[in-house]
């Protein structure tokens, strides 16, 4: 199972990044997110880990699994029977705005079963995070 979406924020690059990269602050900004709690200290980076929780969902530990500072990152959590991968990518526009991408992939034995009971809830969890890291960045970058 694969969801994707994406988002033209009027913002730098480097703002989309920072607000991107700060993910103890997500919850400010996304519905999505009740908590997000760094596990190790310093910037966020290969093999960084955070505790997740979001509505109606246990807390999971992800673990940032690639890293390309200033264009993505992709955080993993393995539970029984799924692997879960988040993918966040951001592109400069020749305006100089920001495509925002993220993307959201389940496998495993399971995958397809979990689609079914929370497919809906992951598809609207991915708009709220595109809709408030576009407001976000764009509030950054204008101050």
């Amino acid at each position: 199972m694969m969801l994707t979406t994406s988002a033209v924020a009027r913002a730098d690059l480097g703002a989309a990044w920072a607000v991107l990269r700060d993910v103890t602050d997500w919850p400010r900004w996304t519905a999505s997110m009740t908590t997000v709690e760094r596990l190790d200290d310093g910037p966020l980076r290969l093999g960084s880990q955070a505790r997740i929780k979001q509505p109606g969902m246990p807390a999971l530990v992800w673990e940032v699994t690639t890293f390309e500072d200033e264009a993505e990152f992709s955080w993993t959590n393995r539970s029984p029977g799924v692997r879960t991968v988040g993918r966040h990518l951001l592109h400069r526009n020749a305006d100089g705005s920001t495509r925002i991408t993220l993307e959201l992939h389940q496998t495993g034995p399971i995958a397809g079963l979990l689609n079914l009971m929370s497919g809906r809830r992951n598809r609207r969890y991915l708009e709220l995070e595109v809709a408030g890291l576009k407001a976000a960045s764009e509030a950054a970058d204008q101050g």
